[in-house]
């Protein structure tokens, strides 16, 4: 099979699109970038194709989906020479105009955002373009959102002193506080692809481990975003620390990767198959182990590809369902993926998992909280989980894991519902087994 991605020739000549490419945060804040605001913002999903070559080089080790300038500095992974005249060829040969480009060093390749030519046919180019030997994939720009608003007791267990704890439906709902007695996910590692997220959260700022921006490298705009906020919080707030709330693994470590973003202040926020496939080579370059992508939208074959390498290296990836409840795009429809759905009185499908996602207290920019729904909140829960699981069994496998929690899951209020206290009890108990 072909393998994926390019990008072009213009990369080498101009300034690309710097900061797209998630990397390795200082005290807890995205990196610096010097993008040109809307770079990705005026890339048009009903227009631009994603068209991918190979890229054959043996570079200096860096991070993962660094955007480059061409070969400066030369110790980086940019792109090659052969790399850089098939590009240069493809525009010259099709008349495409080429917005953006990123290397994909896990993949081999170098990718390009394209626009095609005035009048023609995207689809049919698209079809010219994947016959011709030089491209790797050729593929349309597509769009994804994520799962949530728009607008958006303990009982038994392990005490905090957080005031708001008692309004945490999910966190009451799972029990975590039980769980908690044995494991607080102590340095369990989990990726988050999303929006930004407000790093200096006085219940986020201390579990912040890296923060990468694939968007427009605005720091001021990545830490006002909401839904990345959110997610964040659930997995991850800070416990006992006389404040907020507590997370589903107080004691995790989360790294956010800013794929998603508002095109407009009073709606959902969008991403792209550029701004995804950047944060998720980013993860893959990480020791990550588990990934929460409370988003969603059609099948894409490059997101497939780059989704498929972190599953066959063991990371345990958790979407959302979408709000129609279907199963047949990025990320869901992956084997090995598993996919959390807002907890319901009627039956899940199979092997899907349930968890709260309705009326969910969690950290807002600013330092704030406010409730919000959705199978995202829902995702995010599971996420948590998990990283209780993990730090107990460090080796556990998607497929024993979901297992877990679909065995242990327990009627609340009438729903079914992921048990937090009962999974962590359950994968203690096999561990004890002679």
């Amino acid at each position: 099979m072909k393998r994926l991605l390019a990008v072009i020739a213009a990369c080498l000549l101009v300034p690309a699109l710097a900061g797209c490419a998630p990397t390795r945060a200082l005290a807890g804040k995205p990196a610096a970038s010097t993008a040109p605001a809307g770079g990705v913002a005026g890339m048009d999903s009903g227009r631009d194709i994603v068209l991918a070559v190979a890229n054959p080089l043996d570079p200096a080790p860096t991070h993962a989906g660094s955007n480059l300038l061409g070969y400066s500095p030369a110790a980086n992974y940019g792109s090659g020479q052969r790399a850089a005249s098939a590009l240069a060829d493809i525009e010259k040969a099709y008349g495409v105009h080429t917005i953006t480009g990123w290397p994909i060093k896990a993949l081999g390749l170098y990718c390009v955002v394209m626009q095609p030519p005035p009048g023609v046919d995207r689809d049919a180019l698209i079809a010219r373009l994947a016959a011709d030997a030089r491209v790797q994939l050729a593929q349309p720009l597509q769009d994804y959102t994520v799962y949530g608003d728009a607008d958006s007791a303990q009982t038994g267990g392990r005490r905090y002193n957080d005031p708001y704890t008692d309004l945490q439906r999910g966190f009451v709902e799972t029990r975590a506080a039980v769980a908690h007695t044995v494991t607080q996910g102590d340095g369990v590692h989990v990726a988050v692809v999303d929006t930004g997220a407000d790093m200096s959260h006085p219940d986020l700022r201390d579990h912040v481990r890296d923060a990468g921006d694939a968007v427009d490298g605005d720091a001021a705009r990545y830490n006002g975003d909401r839904h990345g906020t959110e997610v964040a919080g659930i997995i991850a707030a800070e416990g006992d620390n006389h404040q907020g709330m507590v997370g589903m693994a107080p004691k995790a470590r989360i790294s956010v990767y800013k794929a998603c973003w508002y095109p407009q202040p009073d709606k959902g926020a969008r991403c792209n198959s550029f701004t995804l496939a950047k944060a998720l080579a980013a993860v893959n370059d990480t020791d990550a182990r588990i990934v929460n992508l409370s988003l969603g939208g059609p099948a894409d074959p490059l997101l497939g590809k780059l989704l498929a390498q972190l599953l066959e290296r063991g990371r345990i990836v958790v979407a959302a369902l979408p709000p129609g409840g279907g199963t047949g795009g990025f990320p869901d429809n992956a084997p090995g993926v598993l996919v959390v759905r807002s907890s319901d009185t009627s039956p899940a499908a199979p092997g899907i998992l349930s968890a709260p996602g309705k009326d969910i207290l969690t950290t807002q920019p600013g330092g704030g909280y406010d409730f919000s729904s959705g199978s995202s909140m829902a995702a995010a829960h599971v996420s948590g989980i998990l990283a209780l699981l993990l730090s107990i069994s460090p080796r556990l496998d998607a497929a024993k894991a979901r297992d877990i929690l679909l065995r242990t899951s327990s009627v609340t209020h009438g729903m079914l519902e992921v048990d937090a206290a009962a999974a962590v009890a359950a994968l203690g108990a096999e561990r004890r087994k002679p």
